[in-house]
């Protein structure tokens, strides 16, 4: 990068980063943004980020930021611009993910990658989270897609994955065992509240979230079903699967994944199965190992095409290791080479160089045409 850029991160494992010179100059680790000393460090953070700029007699030409409006990154890097005088742009939380493992390998070329985490705001104002995008330089595009599910509740959802499984036998047609088969754990009250939450659509907003079809596997399992610490769930559910890998290492992924023409990919058939599993872990293997093998085959199938090669991984989910392993692996069976987020790591902490690298594209490009995405139609 030419440009001289500074980006603000998200929300969570905040961290800022200004791109001066073609090097990358990053901020502590701030933490979640919920904590205001959080957010004091951030802020003094991008101080000290635009006085460097300044002093190497290049001053910032745009602050980058994530398109969610409530976050005090956003704001922040809105108020700093306009103290500037030059753009904030906003780039959408998943394409920063692989615009992040982009700008850290170099790669100039076409890409197609995954971003799975827990929750981005999209270009449609729901949440996303199991992302299939296109990206060639500042132009890029969804592709598909996880099925989305309906988080009850909103962000409680995330905090309590009974009620995702809720969701899940909800969307399977199964609605009627929401309430005996939770009831136990959460009580009768509680469960058909969800239920008719459910069934009205009220406060029960979709997202297409890998991290909710974690918690969604781990709930129907009886694995977890209250978060105490950040993907406690998933953790629950990854550990199992390693533990009856580790005791059978050939065993099958749980049939029934479908990849349907508009870009979903619908792993209910999948879910179903885990209601009625008697093996826990065998069950929470057999998941794990079919949603790494759907995610690869709409991947695999998007990038022949369009004739690309190169595909890249990125978002929090991969630090599950059952998942990038078997991504990777099905990925380069199939003759693509495959990149994995550098030294920031896959999660959100790593963010903020996606953020400048978009920006600096789309300053580089024409300082009259803003790139926005191309869109196809993704259910």
């Amino acid at each position: 990068m030419s440009t001289s850029v500074l980006a603000v991160g998200a929300w969570l494992k905040n961290a800022a980063c200004l791109v001066l010179d073609g090097r990358v100059h990053w901020s502590p680790v701030h933490g979640d943004l919920s904590d205001p000393a959080a957010c004091a460090a951030l802020e003094a953070s991008v101080r000290a980020l635009v006085q460097q700029a300044h002093d190497a007699g290049a001053p910032v030409q745009a602050v980058a930021h994530d398109l969610h409006p409530d976050f005090f990154s956003t704001q922040l890097a809105v108020a700093t611009a306009d103290a500037l005088g030059v753009p904030a742009i906003g780039v959408q939380h998943h394409h920063a993910h692989l615009a992040a493992v982009i700008a850290e390998h170099g790669i100039n070329e076409p890409v197609v990658g995954l971003a799975l985490d827990g929750v981005g705001l999209g270009t449609d104002n729901t949440p996303w989270g199991g992302e299939l995008l296109w990206l060639d330089g500042a132009l890029w595009q969804r592709l598909g897609h996880l099925q989305p599910l309906a988080l009850p509740g909103g962000d409680r959802a995330a905090h309590e994955p009974w009620r995702m499984a809720a969701s899940a036998l909800h969307a399977l047609g199964r609605a009627d065992q929401i309430v005996p088969r939770l009831a136990l754990a959460v009580g009768e009250p509680v469960a058909a509240g969800v239920r008719q939450m459910l069934d009205k659509g009220l406060n029960c907003p979709p997202t297409s979230s890998a991290g909710r079809w974690f918690d969604a596997a781990a709930g129907a399992l009886g694995l977890c079903h209250h978060q105490r610490d950040e993907a406690q769930a998933a953790i629950a559910l990854e550990q199992a699967a390693t533990r009856a890998l580790s005791l059978r290492p050939d065993l099958p992924p749980l049939a029934g994944a479908v990849l349907h023409g508009d870009g979903r990919i619908d792993l209910r058939p999948v879910l179903a199965q885990l209601f009625d599993a008697t093996d826990a872990d065998g069950a929470a293997a057999g998941f794990h190992l079919a949603l790494a093998d759907a995610l690869a085959v709409a991947l695999i199938t998007a990038a022949r095409q369009r004739g690309i090669r190169t595909a890249a991984l990125g978002g929090g989910c991969f630090f599950n290791r059952i998942l990038r392993d078997r991504t990777v692996r099905r990925l380069v069976d199939a003759g693509l080479t495959v990149y994995l987020p550098g030294p920031p790591g896959c999660g959100d902490a790593g963010l903020a160089i996606g953020q400048a690298w978009v920006a600096a594209q789309q300053l580089a490009r024409t300082t009259t045409q803003t790139p926005v995405e191309e869109t196809v139609p993704c259910a």
